[in-house]
């Protein structure tokens, strides 16, 4: 700018000025003083003026008053001083480096950064509030300009450029503004006359402990190894919740606008800057971001997986942001720590994943479930690892350079041979519901019945497709994958409809519309009531759990047994008649089949044995003996 400039020139004059006079600064042999050397002393005379009027020591009023807050223009004017006056003396310097004046310069810069001091200090102080990094922030993004024509007080007409350019950011946004320019003039002031060493030291102390009262308002707080390993899950919980929320306004508001502010306010030097920012936040980032490695160090369990991959989710998103805020070389420590985090964290997600597996190969309950339903196994599992699902992007990280070794071949029944351009996770994910799948292969086992242990089967495998084709684990294992274990699904309804009804199909003739004696009649009729009695008081205790596949086995079921039985009824009814007391043994009616065959499948026993006093002359109820 114009004044600043012409202030920064020194030039000689060519001839002696004639209303000069003579100075005990100027050797005797000088004839007369230069331009320079008298503008220097009005430059002295100016700066003593101002300097020792905002003087504590000698002013009342001075000790009281705020110059950056009494008068703005008076502040410019005390700003501009104290660097003529510095020109002055380094002029001084070049001259006549035992002048007077230079003792006289160094006493008024004393007294000028002693005053500069504590109005940085009380601009800190003072406007705290509106120097929260929140508001810093937000006024990087939306003022911008109104910040940079208020960056220099040494242009009146700034000012007016700010009010424009304000126009538009809330009044806290403005004060901030206004605050981070002063900071920014003093220190300005202080380092180019060799005094930003103790501007620092002020600044360091007020704002590394507004990063360190806002973590802790944040709900951080620093935990020990030995802390976190005596902690309930639960505890530990809430605080990774906690973390988790703080984390992120950490990055996004707490430690981004303290960047701003400290750029801002220490813009003349890049070391400086530098070496503050490191010294008021990397204590507090190793802590924020040491947590997840002491949590990830200690006592591992299936339940505590998400947890984990909530933080490392977290630091994840937000790495552009750490390695942009924390850029410099002496941040160095908290992208370390924020890698080892992320490691361990990996590692402590990959020995989850191992736990979990091991622990479905390892479950030993030897109960069958009642009813051949959906054992907890199943549902426990496949709830987990559709969970998983929704950490696809981090999961897929974690385990791309972990190959899934295994010390058999992939059972074709169940998985087929991976594609080789399936992804880390696809397979991982596969695996670990293959591994269920053969788990429960070896529980069916378990029930007797061999009818029912193939229901168990069908229910736990369509349970298991369900979960699969209604999540996002479709999108990673495929239509494909879908529709050969829903193949599977039919295969093992299909097993138990023929080893749970083989007796009852067996019990009528092999062509029931063909001519037998009413005596070959009666028997089929014996032979049916008993076969079909048997089968309807096993599975009415039976279950099947997804409606769409009990309607499937029941029409199946009553597709087959009904038409065959109602040919064979419509043909040899009427002959019975012909044998006295035959018409007891027609103890069901066509329309009978269906009713019953309607009541199986939900567990509840109600069919219970079938009456034997049933007869044809119900056949039109609903009949449940």
């Amino acid at each position: 700018m114009p004044r600043k400039g012409m202030r920064s020139i020194f030039f000689k004059s060519s001839s002696p000025s004639p209303s000069s006079s003579p100075s005990s600064s100027i050797p005797p042999s000088s004839p007369s003083r230069t331009f320079s050397e008298t503008l220097m002393d009005e430059n002295f005379e100016i700066a003593e003026s101002l300097i020792t009027k905002w003087d504590s020591d000698t002013s009342s009023y001075a000790k009281i008053t705020s110059l950056f807050h009494e008068d703005r223009h008076e502040a410019n004017r005390y700003l501009n001083s104290v660097r003529d006056l510095q020109s002055a003396m380094q002029h001084l310097i070049t001259q006549n480096a035992a002048s007077g004046k230079l003792v006289r310069g160094q006493n008024l810069m004393q007294m000028a950064m002693h005053r500069l001091e504590k109005e940085f200090y009380q601009l800190l102080s003072i406007n705290r509030a509106c120097l929260d990094p929140e508001s810093v922030s937000a006024s990087s993004s939306r003022s911008s300009a109104a910040r940079s024509s208020v960056s220099d007080l040494e242009d009146d007409e700034s000012e007016d450029e700010f009010r424009a350019a304000g126009e538009s950011i809330s009044e806290v946004e403005r004060v901030s503004a206004t605050a981070m320019a002063d900071l920014k003039a003093i220190a300005d002031c202080m380092i180019s006359s060799g005094y930003g060493k103790e501007c620092v030291k002020i600044y360091k102390i007020i704002r590394k402990s507004i990063i360190d009262e806002a973590l802790y308002h944040l709900g951080h707080e620093r935990l020990s190894l030995s802390q976190a390993q005596k902690m309930d899950w639960e505890v530990m919980e809430l605080k990774i919740k906690n973390w988790l929320n703080a984390v992120k306004v950490a990055m996004k508001t707490l430690f981004y606008g303290e960047r701003i502010l400290c750029d801002r306010v220490f813009s003349a030097s890049a070391s400086i800057r530098e070496s503050c920012y490191d010294e008021i936040s990397k204590e507090a980032a190793i802590s924020l971001f040491g947590f997840p490695e002491i949590v990830a160090k200690c006592k591992k369990s299936p339940e505590k997986m998400f947890r984990t991959l909530d933080m490392y989710e977290a630091i994840a998103s937000l790495w552009p942001d750490i390695e942009s805020i924390f850029s410099d070389e002496s941040t160095l420590a908290v992208r370390s720590q924020a890698v080892t985090s992320l490691i361990k964290l990996g590692e402590a997600v990959r020995t989850t994943l191992t736990d979990f597996e091991t622990a479905i190969q390892k479950e030993s309950s030897k109960t069958a479930v009642p009813g051949g339903g959906v054992h907890p196994l199943t549902r426990y599992a496949m709830n987990y690892i559709s969970f998983l699902t929704d950490y696809c992007g981090v999961l897929a990280d974690i385990v791309a350079d972990w190959p899934l070794t295994v010390q058999a071949p992939l059972p074709e029944s169940y998985f087929g041979s991976p594609e080789s351009d399936d992804s880390p996770i696809t397979v991982r994910i596969a695996w670990l519901i293959l591994v269920l799948l053969c788990k429960l292969d070896g529980k069916a086992e378990h029930h007797k019945d061999v009818a029912l242990s193939y229901l168990f089967l069908a229910n736990n495998l369509q349970y298991v497709v369900v979960k699969v084709r209604t999540s996002n684990l479709k999108l990673l294992l495929g239509d494909d994958w879908v529709a050969k274990h829903e193949a599977k699904v039919k295969q093992y309804a299909a097993n138990y409809e023929r080893m749970g009804w083989s007796k009852v199909f067996a019990s009528l003739p092999e062509d029931p519309t063909a001519e037998i004696s009413p005596e070959q009649a009666r028997e089929c009729f014996k032979k049916f009531n008993a076969a079909f009695d048997e089968a309807y008081r096993k599975q009415s205790t039976w279950v099947v759990s997804d409606p769409k596949l009990r309607d499937e086995i029941k029409i199946s079921v009553a597709k087959k047994l009904g038409p065959a039985y109602r040919d064979f009824y419509e043909k040899n009814q009427a002959g019975l008649r012909q044998l006295v007391g035959s018409e007891s043994f027609v103890r069901y009616a066509p329309d009978d089949l269906g009713n019953y065959l309607s009541d199986l499948f939900f567990g509840t026993g109600v069919g219970g044995s079938v009456s034997s006093s049933s007869s044809v002359s119900h056949s039109r109820g609903r009949h449940r003996g």
